[in-house]
């Protein structure tokens, strides 16, 4: 299956938008094993692993990381052996985002929650992958997502794991256009200073951008009745289903801040489903 680029736009009407236009840049659909922002992420790393004359990619995360699982992904698709440091103890049976990376070909090594903080790289020559996929080259990659949109925009918005794709988003916005991201993590205000360091690393600034720390319902990969039925309600209204972790909570934010006033009469806003 060839990937799905540029992805589309559509926008959806909702009556509790009032006046403000809504549109969904649908990066969830660029390609059901790499969607949305983890392949723009991993596009130019994999050009540099190529450059490079690596052969295995190796990266980081957590048993239930998209990053892991879309890692394996490439490695399968585009000839890389692959490596996946997994925090915390092994537990059978796998669970599905495990599962279908060991099906891909990804090697599989735990370490302990401790000795993760810092990261280990075990003996051997790899094209080594940051934790969710964040450097200066997957700044490069995210950036090139606004260039697709032909719609005029006031803002562009994106959920925020590690700030990878904000800082991207934000250095391809539009004319006087702003970026702002929703956070999934509690706790989280030192992402502001993360995206103003892989944007710094990427050799371009660009302020136009914020970050809204409320919204993040319990935390990374928690949720509340509140969020489930949003997401639910929304699916049955738009027929696109949000994921709890990262767009749902993005979109729940969004329409509160749209009921709060917080956007003007007219505002044309784009949010990225990332996928």
């Amino acid at each position: 299956m060839e990937l799905l680029l540029p992805s589309p736009l559509v926008e959806i009407a909702d009556e509790r938008l009032g006046d403000v236009r809504l549109f969904l840049k649908r990066d969830d659909l660029i390609h059901p094993e790499l969607p949305g922002n983890k392949w723009r992420k991993l596009k130019y790393n994999l050009e540099a692993a190529v450059e490079q004359g690596h052969d295995t990619l190796l990266t980081f995360g957590g048993a239930y990381s998209n990053h892991i699982r879309a890692t394996a992904a490439a490695g399968h698709r585009f000839g890389f052996r692959t490596v996946g440091v997994i925090r915390g103890e092994e537990h059978l049976p796998l669970n599905p985002v495990l599962s279908f990376a060991v099906s891909r070909g990804m090697r599989l090594e735990y370490v302990s929650r401790t000795a993760y903080r810092d990261k280990p790289v075990p003996p051997g020559r790899f094209y080594v992958l940051p934790e969710g996929g964040s450097n200066a080259l997957a700044v490069r990659g995210c950036a090139e997502l606004a260039a697709e949109i032909t719609e005029p925009y006031d803002v562009l918005c994106c959920p925020v794991g590690t700030g990878g794709t904000l800082a991207g988003l934000a250095l391809g916005l539009r004319e006087g256009a702003r970026a702002l991201g929703f956070s999934v993590l509690k706790g989280s205000g030192f992402l502001r200073d993360e995206v103003v360091r892989l944007q710094r690393e990427h050799g371009r600034e660009n302020s136009a951008w914020s970050i809204r720390t409320e919204f993040h319902f319990g935390g990374y990969a928690r949720r509340t009745a509140e969020l489930d039925a949003f997401v639910a309600d929304f699916a049955e209204r738009h027929g696109v289903r949000l994921d709890p972790v990262y767009t749902g909570k993005m979109l729940c934010g969004l329409f509160t801040l749209v009921r709060l006033g917080e956007f003007p009469p007219g505002a044309r806003i784009i949010a990225v489903i990332t996928g």
